[in-house]
């Protein structure tokens, strides 16, 4: 069995796209997961699988949501060795001194990532943007509400990306078991 990890973009945020934990969990069970666990009320679902196609389960899971909830969702799945890797080569650890303000996106394919790479031409100071292999890594230095890089970021990858702060990406890594699951940042 293969961990993986799905992180669904803006549910229970405000009124619009609720769906309680208990549900979600009940969902990534009927897609074939298994020992499925979540973490917050955000949509992040740690779960086990046979034989894991991330593209597939991403598919499957906003499938279910869609015919389940009535509404559609961007799910990006990633194993939890991704995540690991996403974890090392994280570039910003040095400069980005706040988790609430250090985010990591994860995006649905290498086009999203793409399609942020020309925001790396502009000079974010004291904000960074970094692009990894797999994720893309923003120092918001002054605060995540009015950023002009995570709104800029935003707007590049429309629906293909969604964000977790630094100490949320460390809990999922902790609760998919990864043994660099206890680091600190």
């Amino acid at each position: 069995m293969a961990t993986c990890i799905a992180l669904l973009r803006g549910i229970n945020v405000g009124k619009a796209k609720r769906i309680a934990m208990a549900d979600l969990r009940d969902l990534v069970a009927g897609v074939g997961g298994s020992n499925v666990r979540t973490l917050l009320n955000s949509g992040n679902v740690v779960f086990e699988v046979g034989r894991p196609s991330v593209t597939r389960l991403a598919a499957a899971i906003e499938a279910a949501i869609q015919s389940t909830h009535r509404f559609s969702t961007a799910v990006a799945v990633i194993s939890a060795a991704d995540l690991d890797s996403i974890v090392r080569q994280n570039p910003l650890l040095k400069m980005a001194t706040d988790p609430a303000r250090h985010l990591v996106a994860f995006v649905k394919g290498p086009a999203v990532l793409a399609s942020a790479r020309p925001l790396m031409a502009t000079p974010w100071k004291p904000s960074a943007l970094a692009l990894g292999d797999q994720a893309a890594y923003l120092w918001c230095a002054d605060g995540i509400l009015d950023s002009p890089l995570l709104q800029a970021f935003t707007r590049a990858t429309r629906e293909g990306a969604t964000t977790r702060n630094w100490a949320t990406v460390l809990k999922l890594q902790a609760l998919a078991g990864s043994p660099g699951g206890a680091r600190a940042g």
